[in-house]
Parts: C-alpha cells; structure tokens; sequence
C-alpha cells in the first residue's frame, strides 16, 4: 500500500465509547483536553494544580468542545522527577470526584501506574492513557478489571531533555521498523491480559524519543499507521518543542501562544492524514480549524 493508499484509507467502521459518549470514528477528527493537574509539567505546571482550578478547567474545556478529558497528576516532561501513587492519587483523585459528581463521564487518566489507574477507574473513569509503553506490566491488567472503556498505548522511547533532537537514530523506515512492530507488540500484551481488542487506541508518541524530524513524519503517516494496525490512532503534537524548531520559533518568540498556533497546523496535517484523535492544550481553536479540516478530508467524492 502506497502512503497515498494509506493517508485516504477508510477508517476503522466501530464505535469508540468513552463513558455516556460514543464516537463514530471516520465522521471527524475527535478532540482530547489536556489537563495537567501538576507543579511541573512542561507546559502550564501549577496552573491547575489545585483541584479547583483543575476542575474549572476541565469544565471549560468541555464548553470548548472537547469530546475527552485527559486528566494527568504526574509530569511526563523529560527530566520530570517520578512521584509515587499516593502523591499521584491525592492530586487526581478530587478532580475526578469532582468531575463525575458534576455528571461528566468522558474522563481519561493519563497514568503509568497500575495502581493509580484502578482506583481512578473505580472513581468514574472511562480510559486509560499509558505514555510509558506498558512500562507497569500490571497495567493493561488494572484497564481490563476496571472496566476502561479504552486503553491508549504509546510508542516511546528515552529522551534527552538537553536536546531538540533527541540521540536516536534509526536505520531502515521509522513507522514500519519501529513504531509500528513496538505498538503491535503493547497491543497483543494488552489482549493477554484481557484487554478487548476493539477498546486498544495506539499514539506513535510524537515528541517522545524521536528527531523534529521524525517527529514531523509520524504527523504525515497517521493514516498508514492507522491502515496497517487497524487501530484507531491518537496524535499528541500539543506545544512540543519540536514545533518550536519547526515554526523558527526562539527566545521571546517561544511563547505559549505560538506553539498553540503551530499546534493547529499540526493537528490539521494528523487530521488530513488519517488520525482518529489528537491530544491538545487549546481545544477551542483545534476544534475550529479541524471543522474545516475534515469538511475538506472527509468530502463525499462525487462533490
């Protein structure tokens, strides 16, 4: 199959629940919420880290027009110093609380603890966002007991936090000798221990582990990803800093709402492309820019 086979391949034909939600994949580009309920994370770390201030986001980011809530109580930035599950749960636990009470059901818990991930399930969850590659092998475990709705694995590999191009390289083709084999690999994992096959989402890990450059390929080949594993295909490009090399942007010019501008631009190519969801900061303006996006993408041929 081509890459121009693959970017206009038909989507997966199911459904993906997400709590009292239920997403026709191939109709549009689904939209995730981030929020970072943390003192360190790379971007906004501490805005949201009282509980208060996280769930008024989060409510926010519905009026926004985010179909998911991701909510994440652990740095995944590269230096970020790992915390244990209590501290975890105490800064996650009243979010989701709060959120379920106020009748929100469409929550992710972005988690590499299989601990944290049964009880927030427990709480109300719906899915379970794993970045750390099934790092907990009890992991897939705890989504399959609790009940997720879905399970997101990650493709990922170390990085280097004094580096815009981290020190990897690879020989051969990076989706199919790498990301693809890696995620296909988390995926039967995850079927072992009882996980459905059809609530497995795969994201190549944009930004993790891999060059600006093949940070920008893996954006462009979402829908080869998406046709050769038959998995529903999340892409979290929101704020990275390879965007910041790519948009040139440096010093003063390296703020916040620059990087959320080169976000739209890269969720619209992932969209195009083939992805089923993206993983952002700025929901509002991605959700703008992606009706048209897919209004483009998704035309019926005989317009």
């Amino acid at each position: 199959m081509t890459q121009c086979d693959a970017t206009h391949a038909p989507p997966p034909t199911r459904a993906l629940r997400c709590g009292d939600r239920t997403f026709e994949l191939g109709t549009r580009t689904f939209v995730m919420g981030i929020v970072n309920i943390t003192p360190d994370s790379f971007s906004d770390g501490g805005r949201y880290l009282d509980h208060r201030a996280a769930v008024a986001h989060a409510l926010e980011l519905l009026d926004d027009g985010a179909d998911v809530l991701d909510l994440g109580a652990e740095s995944t930035r590269p230096g970020a110093v790992p915390i244990d599950a209590d501290e975890e749960l105490r800064r996650l636990l009243p979010v989701v609380h709060a959120l379920v009470a106020d009748g929100v059901r469409n929550l992710s818990i972005d988690t590499m603890k299989s601990s944290v991930a049964r009880a927030a399930l427990a709480a109300g969850a719906a899915w379970i966002n794993d970045v750390s590659g099934l790092a907990d092998p009890d992991l897939a475990g705890a989504s399959a007991d609790g009940g997720a709705d879905a399970l997101i694995v990650m493709h990922a590999r170390p990085m280097n936090p004094n580096r815009i191009e981290d020190d990897v390289v690879v020989h051969g083709d990076l989706l199919f000798d790498d990301v693809l084999p890696r995620l296909d690999g988390l995926c039967a994992a995850a079927e072992a221990a009882g996980v459905p096959a059809d609530a497995l989402v795969i994201d190549p890990g944009i930004g993790f582990g891999k060059t600006v450059r093949g940070n920008l390929e893996l954006l462009d080949r979402a829908g080869e990803l998406r046709a050769a594993s038959g998995r529903p295909v999340l892409v979290g490009p929101s704020r990275k800093r390879f965007l910041a090399a790519t948009a040139g942007l440096a010093g003063a010019a390296d703020t916040e709402a620059a990087r959320d501008a080169a976000t739209v631009g890269a969720c619209c190519v992932a969209a195009v492309r083939g992805a089923d969801l993206v993983r952002v900061h700025d929901v509002a303006a991605v959700r703008r820019a992606l009706a048209v996006a897919d209004a483009a993408a998704r035309r019926s041929p005989d317009r």
